[in-house]
């Protein structure tokens, strides 16, 4: 998922951003012929993701810059494991560490919140996957971590597939009429999904040839009701309120997705600094 002509692109916009026209203080203090050895580590127990962002940040900023990855995304660290080791131009280190601990640290924080949810719903069969309330700019680096973190992507971006909501269905007419129009008009291989917010509408999403059907804010009773309902004809989503608190028992009504906006939106970042190696 991550790709390296983006993730440049992304790269010299953060450089942009905290670097402007140059480090006053590296520049200032630090010899130009100073070299430096410093390691990554993690200072909490935490889900490892974004390693080769933070070292592509490392060598974009400087070429000559030396990186090696002692840790790799999707492992489990606990405090004091050593992620990466830098070593180069003492310059160079110290004016992209910023940049790079920004970004792996954010990228762990969603993928060690993500393991959190997964490890909550494990042996429900539900999968937990993630939606597209992302940080503008950075949702390729997000739902990388939400991987790394062991859940699933939802739709990338708007391309991805066909969602019909409320809005949708109310300018279409009905539900059976909203699909019959998307149908008609996307690639045979695109799913369509259907959002319903009341039980009744499951049985429609059925008839009109739902892909997939998120069940929007039911309550836990529905949505046994809505599984029952359907029996395995089409897969289910639960969707909207979901918390680390209630996960579990909405895992437990037998959907096979849980959506949630919490690993990506709330998803605190992680201590992780570089130290003298």
């Amino acid at each position: 998922m991550l790709d390296r002509y983006m993730t440049g692109r992304l790269i010299d916009l953060w450089f942009a951003e905290d670097v402007g026209s140059g480090d006053l203080t590296a520049q200032s203090m630090i010899d130009a012929d100073a070299t430096a050895t410093f390691r990554m580590n993690a200072r909490e127990p935490l889900t490892v993701a974004g390693l080769e962002v933070g070292a592509a940040v490392f060598r974009h900023y400087d070429p000559t810059v030396e990186v090696k990855l002692t840790a790799r995304d999707g492992d489990k660290a606990v405090k004091g494991t050593s992620l990466m080791v830098v070593s180069g131009p003492a310059r160079s280190l110290l004016t992209s560490e910023r940049t790079a601990l920004n970004i792996v640290q954010h990228m762990s924080g969603i993928a060690t919140e993500t393991a959190r949810f997964v490890a909550a719903i494990a042996g429900t069969g539900a999968r937990l996957i993630d939606t597209r309330k992302t940080t503008p700019g950075l949702r390729m680096l997000e739902k990388h971590a939400v991987v790394c973190g062991g859940g699933a992507n939802h739709r990338l971006g708007l391309d991805g597939g066909v969602m019909i909501k409320d809005n949708h269905i109310v300018v279409a007419g009905s539900i059976k009429a909203a699909v019959a129009r998307a149908r008609a008009a996307i690639p045979s291989l695109v799913k369509i999904e259907v959002e319903c917010d009341r039980l009744d509408q499951v049985g429609e999403c059925i008839d009109a040839g739902a892909d997939v059907i998120m069940l929007d804010n039911m309550s836990l009773d529905d949505m046994r009701a809505a599984v029952k309902l359907v029996n395995g004809r089409v897969p289910l989503e639960a969707s909207g309120g979901v918390r680390y608190e209630t996960v579990r028992g909405i895992a437990e009504t037998g959907v096979d997705y849980i959506s949630t906006s919490r690993i990506t939106q709330a998803a605190p970042a992680v201590d992780i600094g570089l130290d003298e190696a």
